[in-house]
Order: C-alpha cells, then structure tokens, then sequence
C-alpha cells in the first residue's frame, strides 16, 4: 500500500488532535477484567459516548465544518448520530445544519439532533438521499456533506487511533463499520505507526452492504438494510470509503442483531455503560468470532438508544 493511493492525510491527522473540540478528545480507554473475562481475551476499550452527542461522530464533523465560512448551510443525512454532531458543530462554527432523516428513526435521536441546532426534515415518501440532494442544490449558501465522503471526516475520526496506539502495543483493532469514516481513518494512522496490527471491521448482518462491497472492491448496494443497528444500516456505500477500506482494511466480519444486544448487556454488566446496537458492534464481534491477537482494541461508539430492549434488560 502507497500512501499516493490515498486521500486521506497523515500530517492532517496528526495536526486534527489541536483543532478538534476538545470535549470529543482523549476519552477514556482502558483494560477491564470483567469485561476481558466475558470475552475470553485482553481487550482494550475506548468509550466514545461522554460527549453532548453521545458517539464518536463529533471528532469528524467538527474537523470538517472548520472548513466552511460562516453562514454556510450544511445539508445531510443522518439517522441520528452524525446528525447530532453536524447541528452541534454547525452552532460552533457559525454555520446552519439541514438534516434529513428517515421517517421512523429513533425519538432519542431526533429529539437531540433539534436541541443541538440542526434542522430537521423527516422524510417520508422518498429517499432522504434524494430530498437533501435537492435541498442543496436549490440554495447557493447550501453544501451537501455526506458522511464517509469527505476526507476530512475521516481524518478527525482518526484520532481516535492515534489515542489508542498511544496506549501500547496492539495486536487487533476491531470497530464498527457505518459509512466507512472512522475505520478508514483509523486504519490509516494505524498502518503506517504500527503495521504488524490488523484492522478488522464489524457489519451487520442485516445491513452488509459494506462488507459485500468491500470484499467485492467496488460498491456493491442492498435494496434494504434490516437491523436494530440503525448506525450501521447502510443500504448504498459511498464510493470513495469503499475504496478506502480496500486498501486498509484487513478483514470484515458480520454480527447479528442477537450478538449486538447481548454486547448491550455485557457492556451494561462490565462497563457501567449502556451503548446503542451499533455502537457495541465491536464487542459483538469479540464476542463471536475469533479474531486474533493478544492484545486487541475496540470502540464503543454510540449510546443514543431509543429504548432498553428486553433482551439487555433481563
């Protein structure tokens, strides 16, 4: 692998830890027993959720928006995670936030996406795809920003690598798999300040779209994604992650809506924390598949849950 065959930026990486707001900065990583003896191995976990949008979301978006002039209106989809970190960067930088949504996302998220500055439009007789798209290009102030897309994104969800190497030697990185922005770039700074460890990424079995794509090296789409997991239904992969993740990614692996609730619980159980599907997508996998390593790292990304399933509660 070459680093001419990227888009995404070493030196950006290392200089995004000095502009991002520091409140989605350094979270706390650490070894829990508990949590490595419900897993069988040693596990290093980061928690990405004590932030005002609760995920991982925030470090991209914000490196992102400082990239507009004020009065910008930033236009996107969402199904609530990256919708939140678009309005609440957009009131930082002086920029407006228009996301459209899916009609049936989760109250939580929509709720929180219109508390923290983000107009919302919950679309209901087409795709949200085609809505914004539209949206944008009607209003010369708009710019349409998909998640997974820009660079930039990317490279402000890197950090979260560069926080975790920092922490030692780490066999395996293993995190969930959305839109493609926080695995790519992660990847990149891990590959090239620590070679020998594999990146591995978890997909949803109802939503596999990126898996297909990824072992397929080009976009490979599903007519629906069907999963608890609404921060990982992908139904059309962006075209420049996939291409991304063909050239950083080391494995992907799918996990069922079962496995992601029981992550819910052990995270709940061992942690103290209580993460969204999606967001212990990487502790599902854990969980049931073997991947290797002595030491191995994973995310958890997200706790905007819209309830507490039976299943995490019992």
């Amino acid at each position: 692998m070459h680093s001419g065959d990227l888009d995404l930026d070493l030196t950006r990486i290392a200089e995004a830890s000095n502009l991002i707001d520091p409140l989605f900065l350094d979270t706390p990583q650490f070894v829990d027993e508990q949590l490595c003896a419900a897993l069988g191995g040693r596990v290093l976990v980061k928690i990405e959720t004590l932030n005002p949008i609760r995920s991982f979301k925030g470090r991209g978006v914000d490196l992102l928006a400082r990239e507009f002039t004020p009065g910008t209106r930033l236009v996107s989809t969402s199904t609530g995670n990256f919708g939140q970190a678009l309005g609440h960067s957009a009131a930082r930088h002086g920029l407006q936030a228009d996301v459209f949504v899916p009609a049936g996302i989760s109250q939580v998220k929509l709720t929180r996406m219109a508390s923290l500055g983000a107009r919302v439009h919950e679309i209901r007789d087409r795709p949200p795809e085609d809505a914004a798209r539209e949206y944008a290009a009607a209003r010369d102030d708009a710019v349409l920003v998909r998640d997974g897309q820009h660079p930039r994104i990317a490279e402000g969800a890197a950090t979260l690598g560069v926080e975790l190497l920092a922490a030692g030697p780490i066999d395996t990185v293993v995190l969930p798999v959305g839109d493609g922005a926080l695995i790519t770039g992660v990847a990149r700074w891990v590959k090239e300040h620590s070679p020998r460890t594999r990146v591995v990424g978890v997909c949803a079995a109802g939503a596999p779209a990126m898996a297909h794509s990824w072992r397929a090296g080009r976009v490979v789409p599903t007519d629906r994604a069907d999963t608890v997991a609404e921060g990982v239904a992908v139904r059309a992969p962006i075209p420049e992650s996939v291409e991304r993740m063909r050239l950083l990614v080391d494995e992907v692996v799918v996990v069922d809506d079962t496995a992601m609730l029981a992550a819910m619980r052990t995270a709940l159980d061992t942690l103290g924390v209580l993460p969204e599907p999606a967001g212990a997508a990487g502790l599902a996998a854990l969980a049931t598949h073997d991947l290797p390593g002595a030491v191995v790292a994973t995310a958890v990304t997200g706790a905007n849950v819209s309830a507490w399933p039976d299943e995490v509660l019992r």
